[in-house]
């Protein structure tokens, strides 16, 4: 299949599917899928003219946690009330179990109860699950799992931990998953956690495929990120990072972010004044405002530990706990994150 053909097929199909992650050492990784963006950009970008901006595209999904009790057990009951949590924000969509779901913490088992009963509970949310693990057996059963119980797509990690595996070899995991499973199929770019860079060249080895639905690129590259949306506009090209909000929302593309969970209402109101067409430039202002505040707030807090804290606080509810390896917060960052709440929440 040609870059013409395949891009136009891509087009033709609805795209539906869908963590922040900074700046990272391994940024060679990132820089891998930057530099095949770049070499093939031209040619993928010059074959079509985007349909950009469409109502199932241009979304925000929240990146959500994974409740867990002190003890560290799943609660459902609190994942019922966050999926409410975000659906009366404003979100467009949901993505269980990724990074910030903490999804490697959890057993299969675990993660289709989980699975279950974040879909049981969408309230017309667009729900995409992460059935990634380091093996092609357990991935392929998870993602099937949540095609069967009704999610809307998949955010898929790849194999992690293995020492750079080849673009062949990523070729043919994935192919194996869209072989058996049919649901929109998003590959997760985030090589400062996985160490596994999505390229260029990877997604043109899937375009074959009718599901292959787009990324999300956690990598926090600008320059790589604006050449994965260039060489293949007509996927959905998320941005993960809100650094890379203005390159998302100027090529009409989604975003997935972990900042949903601590600011579900200010992401959402960017898509809002978006699709209004009003001043959404001010409200990603607001949101970096406030994300600054709550990074000084946490006091090196452990990142998946404070999240939860500070979604807790939000929500009037009980105290929502790491999972381990992660550490639990002090009673010296739980004040200064209700401190750096109270400060946000000046600003309006």
């Amino acid at each position: 299949m040609t870059w013409r053909h395949a891009i136009r097929a891509a087009l033709q199909r609805q795209q539906s599917g869908e963590d922040a992650m900074e700046l990272t050492r391994r940024q060679g990784l990132a820089a891998l899928g930057a530099l095949a963006a770049t070499s093939l950009a031209g040619r993928a970008a010059a074959a079509v003219t985007p349909k950009l901006g469409s109502k199932s595209k241009t979304m925000y999904w929240a990146a959500t946690v994974t409740p867990c009790n002190k003890a560290g057990q799943f609660d459902p009951g609190a994942m019922a009330a966050i999926m409410q949590w975000h659906k009366s924000c404003g979100a467009d969509g949901v993505v269980v179990l990724g990074t910030s779901g903490e999804f490697p913490s959890f057993s299969v088992a675990e993660r289709k109860t989980i699975t279950e009963t974040a879909i049981k509970h969408r309230n017309g949310l667009n729900i995409i699950v992460g059935p990634g693990t380091a093996n092609i057996v357990e991935t392929t059963d998870l993602a099937r799992h949540a095609e069967a119980n009704g999610a809307d797509g998949l955010l898929v990690i790849p194999p992690f931990y293995f020492n750079q595996p080849p673009t062949e070899g990523l070729t043919d995991y994935y192919k194996r998953l869209m072989d058996v499973c049919g649901l929109p199929t998003n590959l997760y770019h985030i090589p400062g956690t996985s160490e596994v860079a999505i390229t260029i060249e990877l997604l043109q080895n899937l375009s074959g495929y009718a599901q292959l639905a787009g990324i999300k690129d956690s990598s926090g590259s600008v320059e790589g990120y604006d050449a994965f949306v260039k060489a293949m506009p007509a996927l959905n090209m998320r941005c993960g990072t809100n650094n890379n909000l203005e390159v998302a929302l100027n090529n009409g593309m989604g975003t997935i972010l972990a900042d949903g969970n601590n600011f579900s209402a200010k992401c959402a109101n960017i898509f809002k004044a978006y699709r209004a067409g009003g001043d959404w430039n001010a409200e990603i202002a607001k949101l970096r405002a406030a994300q600054k505040i709550m990074r000084e707030a946490n006091m090196g807090a452990n990142t998946y530990a404070a999240m939860k804290y500070v979604l807790s606080q939000e929500m009037g509810g009980p105290e929502m706990y790491a999972r381990t390896p992660y550490p639990q917060l002090t009673e010296a960052q739980r004040d200064s994150i209700r401190a750096g709440l109270a400060r946000v929440k000046a600003l309006g």
